[in-house]
């Protein structure tokens, strides 16, 4: 067994400690690591340091998550129209990003909402909630293939945890929704983009949105969606001014 490597510092070579507060398991266990590991441990960015349910031999699958590599993704999508976005985010649940670009000067957005569908008959929406962090409150778009074969895309209002689905009323609006749009990426079935230009109410930038999917749409309405995992976890904060 090798002695606990020392402490890295600019310059070092492998093997040698990476700084973690992780805990003595942790140091114990990387004490065993060869040297290719270490070397794999010290040039591959960004490293965050997770802990492992016990000390194992399987605790360096677990330093090497790489949270950064989705975010990286967003970036490279394209569209159908050719529009660029500015900023992006990949959203932590679901598969979904965010495509965005914000207009100081009218405190708009326009945003490419894209997701994953559960199935051709399913359906997807992105919304924001001003006043809240989940689902109820939320004013959202979502999109879905007609019973006539063609994409539609509108906005609802998500007013209790039974919502109708139904398209809502410019007057019912709480901020305004214009340029409402859906179109399938790259003509697949399964993924879907819902476009929208959004009036921010207030003076700010940040905003709690909840996104999510579908599987299924009764009468030409989206069905209530799946009550567990990730489909309750998919909500989060968005500053567009970032």
């Amino acid at each position: 067994m090798w002695a606990t490597p020392p402490p890295c510092e600019p310059g070092s070579q492998p093997p040698c400690r990476p700084p973690t507060q992780a805990g003595a398991a942790i140091v114990d266990e990387l004490s065993k690591v060869d040297t290719t590991t270490w070397q794999l441990l010290l040039v591959v960015p960004p490293l965050t340091i997770t802990t492992c349910p016990s000390p194992s031999s399987a605790i360096v699958t677990c330093l090497l998550f790489l949270p950064g590599s989705d975010a990286q993704s967003c970036a490279s999508y394209t569209f159908s129209s050719n529009q660029a976005y500015a900023s992006c985010a990949s959203l932590p649940r679901l598969g979904a990003t965010l495509h965005y670009n914000y207009t100081a000067e009218t405190n708009t957005v326009s945003v490419a909402f894209r997701a994953p569908l559960i199935n051709k008959a399913g359906w997807v929406a992105w919304g924001l909630n001003p006043n809240g962090t989940g689902m109820v409150g939320s004013q959202a778009v979502v999109a879905f293939q007609h019973s006539n074969g063609s994409l539609v895309a509108y906005p609802t209002l998500l007013d209790s945890y039974a919502p109708s689905m139904a398209p809502a009323e410019p007057a019912e609006l709480g901020f305004s929704v214009s340029d409402v749009a859906a179109e399938h990426v790259d003509g697949k079935k399964y993924e879907m983009v819902v476009y929208a230009t959004v009036a921010l109410p207030g003076k700010g930038t940040k905003f709690n949105h909840v996104w999510q999917q579908g599987s299924s749409v009764v009468d030409d309405v989206p069905a209530p969606h799946p009550t567990s995992g990730d489909n309750i976890l998919s909500t989060g904060t968005v500053d567009f001014s970032k």
